[in-house]
Protein backbone atom coordinates (compact mmCIF):
# COMPACT_ATOMS: atom_id res chain seq x y z
CA UNK A 1 0.00 0.00 0.00
CA UNK A 2 1.45 3.24 -0.82
CA UNK A 3 1.93 5.68 2.44
CA UNK A 4 2.67 8.96 0.77
CA UNK A 5 0.77 11.49 2.32
CA UNK A 6 -0.72 14.47 0.72
CA UNK A 7 -1.59 17.75 2.24
CA UNK A 8 -3.60 17.51 5.45
CA UNK A 9 -7.68 17.41 5.24
CA UNK A 10 -9.21 19.88 2.53
CA UNK A 11 -12.73 21.34 3.39
CA UNK A 12 -15.61 20.70 1.16
CA UNK A 13 -14.16 17.66 0.29
CA UNK A 14 -15.49 13.79 0.04
CA UNK A 15 -13.70 10.46 -1.25
CA UNK A 16 -15.02 8.50 -4.19
CA UNK A 17 -14.83 5.16 -3.11
CA UNK A 18 -12.99 4.46 0.28
CA UNK A 19 -13.88 4.29 3.70
CA UNK A 20 -10.45 6.54 4.25
CA UNK A 21 -11.25 9.93 3.44
CA UNK A 22 -9.64 10.29 0.19
CA UNK A 23 -9.25 6.99 -1.92
CA UNK A 24 -5.67 5.94 -2.58
CA UNK A 25 -5.61 4.93 -5.62
CA UNK A 26 -1.59 4.06 -6.51
CA UNK A 27 -0.92 0.99 -6.90
CA UNK A 28 -3.59 -0.96 -4.85
CA UNK A 29 -6.06 -0.51 -7.20
CA UNK A 30 -4.99 -0.19 -10.93
CA UNK A 31 -5.56 -2.41 -13.05
CA UNK A 32 -3.28 -5.12 -14.55
CA UNK A 33 -4.30 -4.35 -18.24
CA UNK A 34 -2.84 -1.23 -20.49
CA UNK A 35 -1.64 -0.49 -23.54
CA UNK A 36 2.64 -0.32 -23.28
CA UNK A 37 3.64 -0.27 -27.24
CA UNK A 38 5.95 -2.99 -28.40
CA UNK A 39 8.60 -4.15 -25.26
CA UNK A 40 8.02 -0.96 -23.28
CA UNK A 41 5.57 -0.45 -20.57
CA UNK A 42 4.79 1.16 -17.14
CA UNK A 43 6.12 -0.81 -14.60
CA UNK A 44 5.35 -1.23 -10.56
CA UNK A 45 8.77 -0.60 -8.62
CA UNK A 46 9.75 0.48 -5.45
CA UNK A 47 11.01 3.60 -4.78
CA UNK A 48 11.42 6.55 -2.45
CA UNK A 49 9.13 9.60 -1.12
CA UNK A 50 10.65 13.53 -0.23
CA UNK A 51 11.36 11.85 3.17
CA UNK A 52 13.21 8.81 1.50
CA UNK A 53 10.34 6.25 2.84
CA UNK A 54 9.73 3.22 0.38
CA UNK A 55 6.92 3.52 -1.52
CA UNK A 56 5.73 1.56 -4.35
CA UNK A 57 4.84 3.62 -7.68
CA UNK A 58 4.10 3.16 -11.40
CA UNK A 59 7.26 4.09 -13.37
CA UNK A 60 8.05 4.63 -17.20
CA UNK A 61 11.40 5.25 -18.63
CA UNK A 62 11.86 4.19 -22.36
CA UNK A 63 13.15 7.91 -23.53
CA UNK A 64 16.19 6.18 -26.63
CA UNK A 65 13.00 4.55 -28.06
CA UNK A 66 10.83 7.11 -30.25
CA UNK A 67 6.88 7.35 -30.41
CA UNK A 68 6.19 6.06 -27.56
CA UNK A 69 2.16 5.36 -26.33
CA UNK A 70 2.28 3.33 -22.95
CA UNK A 71 -1.19 3.51 -21.18
CA UNK A 72 -2.02 2.37 -17.50
CA UNK A 73 -5.62 2.97 -16.02
CA UNK A 74 -7.38 2.51 -13.22
CA UNK A 75 -10.25 0.13 -11.88
CA UNK A 76 -13.52 0.87 -12.43
CA UNK A 77 -14.42 4.17 -9.96
CA UNK A 78 -17.91 4.83 -9.00
CA UNK A 79 -19.04 8.63 -8.81
CA UNK A 80 -21.48 8.62 -6.05
CA UNK A 81 -23.48 11.06 -7.87
CA UNK A 82 -20.82 13.70 -8.02
CA UNK A 83 -21.05 15.49 -11.31
CA UNK A 84 -17.64 16.68 -11.13
CA UNK A 85 -14.67 14.72 -10.06
CA UNK A 86 -10.83 16.23 -8.88
CA UNK A 87 -7.95 14.50 -9.19
CA UNK A 88 -4.85 15.10 -7.31
CA UNK A 89 -1.42 13.48 -8.55
CA UNK A 90 1.74 13.25 -7.23
CA UNK A 91 4.58 12.35 -9.68
CA UNK A 92 8.27 13.14 -10.28
CA UNK A 93 9.62 13.66 -14.23
CA UNK A 94 13.24 13.27 -14.97
CA UNK A 95 14.86 16.02 -16.39
CA UNK A 96 15.95 15.51 -20.46
CA UNK A 97 18.74 17.81 -20.50
CA UNK A 98 20.26 15.95 -17.38
CA UNK A 99 20.54 12.57 -20.00
CA UNK A 100 23.24 12.57 -22.01
CA UNK A 101 22.77 12.10 -25.50
CA UNK A 102 19.13 11.99 -25.57
CA UNK A 103 17.19 11.98 -28.21
CA UNK A 104 14.75 15.05 -29.18
CA UNK A 105 11.71 13.29 -28.71
CA UNK A 106 12.01 12.99 -24.96
CA UNK A 107 9.14 14.47 -22.73
CA UNK A 108 8.65 15.73 -19.47
CA UNK A 109 4.74 15.59 -19.38
CA UNK A 110 2.05 13.20 -19.23
CA UNK A 111 -1.71 12.99 -20.24
CA UNK A 112 -4.73 12.70 -18.35
CA UNK A 113 -7.87 10.92 -19.69
CA UNK A 114 -11.48 9.83 -18.46
CA UNK A 115 -13.77 7.12 -19.45
CA UNK A 116 -17.43 6.84 -18.24
CA UNK A 117 -19.49 3.86 -18.39
CA UNK A 118 -22.45 2.30 -16.76
CA UNK A 119 -20.47 -0.79 -15.53
CA UNK A 120 -17.38 -2.16 -14.71
CA UNK A 121 -16.67 -3.78 -18.76
CA UNK A 122 -13.02 -2.73 -19.50
CA UNK A 123 -10.54 -5.31 -21.04
CA UNK A 124 -7.35 -5.36 -21.99
CA UNK A 125 -8.72 -3.94 -25.51
CA UNK A 126 -11.63 -2.01 -24.61
CA UNK A 127 -12.20 0.85 -24.40
CA UNK A 128 -9.00 1.27 -27.12
CA UNK A 129 -6.13 2.92 -25.90
CA UNK A 130 -6.84 6.27 -27.96
CA UNK A 131 -8.76 9.84 -27.46
CA UNK A 132 -12.06 9.06 -28.42
CA UNK A 133 -13.17 7.39 -26.53
CA UNK A 134 -11.07 8.36 -23.86
CA UNK A 135 -11.64 12.02 -23.32
CA UNK A 136 -8.40 14.32 -22.26
CA UNK A 137 -8.24 16.31 -19.53
CA UNK A 138 -5.32 17.76 -19.46
CA UNK A 139 -1.42 17.29 -20.28
CA UNK A 140 0.41 17.21 -17.25
CA UNK A 141 3.90 19.02 -16.66
CA UNK A 142 6.04 19.03 -13.77
CA UNK A 143 6.89 22.24 -11.75
CA UNK A 144 10.13 20.27 -11.45
CA UNK A 145 12.10 17.87 -12.71
CA UNK A 146 14.72 15.81 -11.36
CA UNK A 147 18.20 15.15 -12.93
CA UNK A 148 21.07 12.21 -12.65
CA UNK A 149 23.28 14.36 -10.16
CA UNK A 150 19.45 14.26 -7.59
CA UNK A 151 19.43 10.72 -8.09
CA UNK A 152 22.75 10.44 -7.01
CA UNK A 153 22.13 12.23 -4.08
CA UNK A 154 18.53 9.96 -3.72
CA UNK A 155 16.97 13.59 -4.10
CA UNK A 156 13.34 12.84 -5.32
CA UNK A 157 11.79 16.35 -6.40
CA UNK A 158 8.08 15.47 -6.44
CA UNK A 159 5.21 17.23 -8.14
CA UNK A 160 1.91 17.82 -7.37
CA UNK A 161 -1.05 18.70 -9.52
CA UNK A 162 -4.40 19.02 -9.30
CA UNK A 163 -7.40 18.61 -12.24
CA UNK A 164 -10.95 18.11 -12.63
CA UNK A 165 -13.33 17.07 -14.85
CA UNK A 166 -17.05 17.08 -15.91
CA UNK A 167 -20.10 16.96 -16.08
CA UNK A 168 -20.08 13.23 -15.34
CA UNK A 169 -23.32 11.53 -15.55
CA UNK A 170 -22.65 7.88 -16.30
CA UNK A 171 -22.59 5.56 -12.86
CA UNK A 172 -18.70 5.53 -12.91
CA UNK A 173 -15.77 5.77 -14.62
CA UNK A 174 -11.87 5.18 -15.15
CA UNK A 175 -8.77 7.08 -15.27
CA UNK A 176 -6.23 6.53 -17.35
CA UNK A 177 -2.70 7.76 -17.74
CA UNK A 178 -0.11 8.37 -21.01
CA UNK A 179 3.45 8.41 -21.61
CA UNK A 180 4.34 9.72 -25.00
CA UNK A 181 8.55 9.91 -23.92
CA UNK A 182 8.90 10.91 -20.64
CA UNK A 183 11.38 9.05 -17.75
CA UNK A 184 8.97 9.42 -14.80
CA UNK A 185 7.05 7.97 -11.53
CA UNK A 186 3.62 7.99 -10.80
CA UNK A 187 3.51 8.35 -7.10
CA UNK A 188 0.31 8.57 -5.53
CA UNK A 189 -3.57 9.74 -6.86
CA UNK A 190 -6.85 10.58 -5.56
CA UNK A 191 -9.80 11.43 -6.67
CA UNK A 192 -12.56 13.39 -4.57
CA UNK A 193 -15.07 15.20 -5.14
CA UNK A 194 -16.59 18.63 -3.66
CA UNK A 195 -19.95 19.44 -1.81
CA UNK A 196 -21.04 21.68 0.77
CA UNK A 197 -21.69 20.28 4.21
CA UNK A 198 -25.01 20.65 6.10
CA UNK A 199 -25.49 23.97 8.11
CA UNK A 200 -27.78 25.88 10.05
CA UNK A 201 -27.98 29.49 8.84
CA UNK A 202 -30.47 32.74 8.78
CA UNK A 203 -32.87 30.45 11.02
CA UNK A 204 -32.94 27.73 8.63
CA UNK A 205 -31.19 23.95 8.17
CA UNK A 206 -29.53 23.33 4.82
CA UNK A 207 -28.67 19.93 3.74
CA UNK A 208 -25.68 18.70 2.46
CA UNK A 209 -24.88 19.18 -1.11
CA UNK A 210 -22.99 18.49 -3.66
CA UNK A 211 -21.18 21.25 -6.17
CA UNK A 212 -21.99 21.34 -9.77
CA UNK A 213 -20.96 20.04 -12.88
CA UNK A 214 -18.19 23.07 -13.59
CA UNK A 215 -15.94 24.98 -11.39
CA UNK A 216 -18.33 28.10 -11.49
CA UNK A 217 -22.16 26.33 -11.38
CA UNK A 218 -24.03 27.58 -8.07
CA UNK A 219 -26.42 24.62 -6.85
CA UNK A 220 -29.39 26.25 -4.96
CA UNK A 221 -30.98 24.58 -1.85
CA UNK A 222 -33.97 25.05 -0.47
CA UNK A 223 -33.89 25.79 3.68
CA UNK A 224 -36.20 24.59 6.37
CA UNK A 225 -36.31 26.40 9.12
CA UNK A 226 -35.18 24.88 12.96
CA UNK A 227 -38.14 23.74 15.25
CA UNK A 228 -40.47 26.45 16.27
CA UNK A 229 -39.28 28.78 13.18
CA UNK A 230 -41.38 30.40 10.84
CA UNK A 231 -40.35 32.07 7.52
CA UNK A 232 -40.29 35.65 7.30
CA UNK A 233 -38.67 35.72 3.76
CA UNK A 234 -38.94 33.66 1.11
CA UNK A 235 -37.85 31.51 -0.51
CA UNK A 236 -35.11 30.15 1.67
CA UNK A 237 -31.99 29.48 -0.03
CA UNK A 238 -27.98 28.99 -0.03
CA UNK A 239 -26.07 28.37 -3.04
CA UNK A 240 -23.06 25.96 -3.39
CA UNK A 241 -20.36 26.79 -5.23
CA UNK A 242 -17.71 24.58 -6.90
CA UNK A 243 -14.97 24.59 -4.22
CA UNK A 244 -17.65 22.97 -1.99
CA UNK A 245 -18.74 26.74 0.02
CA UNK A 246 -21.89 28.02 0.67
CA UNK A 247 -22.83 31.97 -0.68
CA UNK A 248 -25.71 34.18 -1.69
CA UNK A 249 -28.02 33.47 1.27
CA UNK A 250 -31.41 34.59 0.48
CA UNK A 251 -34.24 34.61 2.75
CA UNK A 252 -34.91 33.51 6.46
CA UNK A 253 -36.48 31.89 9.98
CA UNK A 254 -37.31 33.90 12.58
CA UNK A 255 -38.89 32.39 16.22
CA UNK A 256 -42.10 31.68 16.83
CA UNK A 257 -43.66 34.42 19.20
CA UNK A 258 -42.83 32.60 22.93
CA UNK A 259 -39.75 32.13 21.50
CA UNK A 260 -36.24 33.65 21.04
CA UNK A 261 -33.21 32.40 19.23
CA UNK A 262 -30.05 31.39 21.08
CA UNK A 263 -27.12 29.22 20.24
CA UNK A 264 -26.11 31.85 17.36
CA UNK A 265 -29.81 32.03 15.79
CA UNK A 266 -29.55 27.83 15.26
CA UNK A 267 -32.39 27.01 17.96
CA UNK A 268 -35.30 28.34 19.01
CA UNK A 269 -36.12 28.42 22.53
CA UNK A 270 -39.35 29.18 24.76
CA UNK A 271 -39.06 32.49 26.62
CA UNK A 272 -39.51 32.29 30.59
CA UNK A 273 -43.01 33.40 31.29
CA UNK A 274 -43.52 36.02 33.82
CA UNK A 275 -46.69 36.26 36.06
CA UNK A 276 -47.91 38.79 37.85
CA UNK A 277 -49.59 37.64 41.04
CA UNK A 278 -51.31 40.45 43.41
CA UNK A 279 -51.00 39.52 46.69
CA UNK A 280 -53.78 41.15 49.14
CA UNK A 281 -52.88 41.49 52.96
CA UNK A 282 -55.53 42.77 55.25
CA UNK A 283 -54.23 44.18 58.28
CA UNK A 284 -57.15 44.80 60.93
CA UNK A 285 -54.52 47.84 62.41
CA UNK A 286 -55.21 49.05 58.78
CA UNK A 287 -55.54 47.84 55.18
CA UNK A 288 -52.53 47.60 53.31
CA UNK A 289 -52.14 46.36 49.25
CA UNK A 290 -48.81 44.41 48.91
CA UNK A 291 -48.12 44.04 45.06
CA UNK A 292 -45.36 41.26 44.12
CA UNK A 293 -43.51 39.67 40.87
CA UNK A 294 -43.51 35.56 41.10
CA UNK A 295 -41.03 34.03 38.58
CA UNK A 296 -42.77 30.56 37.26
Amino acid sequence: MNTLAFNGHMPGISMIMDLLYFLWMLPSVWAVEGYFGTKTRWEEVSGYDENMNTIRTYQVCNIFNTSQNNWVRTKYIRRRGAQRIHVQMKFSVRDCSSIPNVPGSCKETFNLYFFESDSDLATKSYPPWMENPWVKVDTIAADESFSQVDLGGRIMKINSEVRSFGPVSRNGFYLAFQDYGACMSLIAVRVFYRKCPRVIQNGAVFSETLSGAESTSLVAARGVCVPNGEEVDVPIKLYCNGDGEWMVPIGRCMCKAGYEAVENGTVCKGKEHISCVLFIAFIFSGVHLLWGLVMF
